[in-house]
């Protein structure tokens, strides 16, 4: 099958991240099987989701080394949305084409497919691999179970590509994303006794006006990167919950908020000042009420940044694909931080555009099918010579 046809098959599996994505996983492993090829899956604990991944080996035979060319399978729902077409049905209209995940990131991974069979022919001085993951949408839960598979298995890539769209220009770096659940109990009351009561809504309230205060703190660090299109970390509350009746003083609060740091900075330097700030000035005044009064702050979602550190062998050959000096940074992430946390070294390049990921009527150009299977052709080539 063409890019096209691969493109209209994956939209075609449901993936939603809610949902299993064995059916598009099996799918192309019989397909890589069929080509004489053997990939490997690792599950998930519940065994209804599944990580793959393959090896075309160099001419040697050898499996050391090589170039990773990455990409999630799962997609994000389309509720509430309001769709022209079926999103689970690629339309082709205006040299776009239409459906759920055609940008993000299926359109990669068909590329790829599609440039299997180059790969095998193909004299390669070294391997080339294919990974794809799932729950990459829901907090990159699939990645650290495949690297820890390779791991296993002895194999180390030196170097991945991980296909998110970028309208096909080098992302070296992109920031961290950390998310936490605070949970508050305090005491309740009847709303006629305030002082008898312990208000969790209110405490929670004085804990976001600090985090708040931290994220303006943030914006004013010397150690800023410009390269990036928000050049600072950022901190944002963005659920909260709490409260059972108009009359009744709350004894349960609870709400999240989402950090994104840049990749120098730690959780740590956030986190810390939080808990203090709980630990001096919030409990002890709630205490003096309710002695079973507590904060819970649990950490929900880990995906850490990537780094362009000591990648400059990677970022010249990428520019040589893309024939572009251009060197992005960005502040969404991706699995590009797990895989270089694991020793291999790490770019962001795919089709497609992150402005309409996740949205109503997501597509993809067609030409921008079309300038990743050159690069993956440039790529097959620069590996066979």
């Amino acid at each position: 099958m063409d890019t096209v046809a691969w493109l209209r098959q994956l939209i075609s599996f449901d993936t939603t991240s809610r949902t299993s994505n064995l059916t598009l996983i099996n799918y192309v492993a019989d397909y890589l099987q069929q080509q004489g090829l053997s990939p490997w899956l690792v599950q998930n604990g519940d065994g209804n989701k599944a990580n793959l991944f393959v090896t075309m080996p160099a001419i040697n035979g050898s499996t050391d080394g090589g170039i990773v060319l990455s990409g999630h399978t799962d997609v994000v729902p389309v509720d509430g949305q309001n769709w022209k077409s079926d999103p689970f049905v690629a339309d082709i209209r205006d040299n776009c084409l239409y459906g759920r995940g055609s940008s993000d990131m299926k359109g990669f991974i068909a590329c790829v497919l599609a440039a299997v069979p180059q790969m095998q022919i193909a004299k390669l001085k070294k391997p080339l691999h294919i990974a794809l993951s799932y729950d990459e949408e829901v907090g990159c839960l699939g990645a650290p179970l495949l690297l820890a598979e390779l791991a296993k298995r002895r194999l180390q890539p030196q170097y991945c590509i991980v296909g998110e769209p970028t309208s096909m220009q080098m992302v070296i770096a992109h920031k961290g994303i950390n998310t936490f659940c605070c949970e508050v109990h305090g005491r309740n009351a009847h709303s006629s006794l305030t002082p008898h009561g312990v208000n969790a809504i209110e405490y929670a309230a004085k804990l976001i006006v600090f985090i708040n205060q931290l994220a303006q703190q943030l914006q004013q660090r010397a150690d800023l990167d410009h390269a990036f299109d928000v050049p600072f970390a950022t901190v944002s509350t963005g659920l909260i919950q709490g409260g059972t009746a108009i009359n009744i003083v709350p004894e349960y609060c609870a709400f999240e908020f989402d950090y994104r740091n840049l990749p120098h900075m730690t959780v740590a330097e956030l986190i810390e000042p939080i808990q203090r700030y709980i630990d001096a000035e919030l409990l002890p005044v709630m205490r003096t009420i309710a002695p079973e009064a507590i904060i819970n702050l649990t950490q929900k979602v880990q995906v850490p940044a990537l780094n362009d550190v000591d990648n400059q062998p990677l970022h010249e050959l990428i520019m040589h694909l893309v024939d572009s000096k251009q060197r992005d940074k960005v502040a969404y992430a991706t699995e590009g931080g797990q895989f270089q946390n694991s020793g291999i070294n790490t770019v962001v390049c795919g089709p497609g555009s992150i402005a309409v990921a996740h949205k109503a009527n997501e597509y993809i150009e067609l030409e921008q099918l079309v300038r990743c299977d050159q690069f993956l052709r440039k790529l097959i080539k620069n590996q066979s010579e």
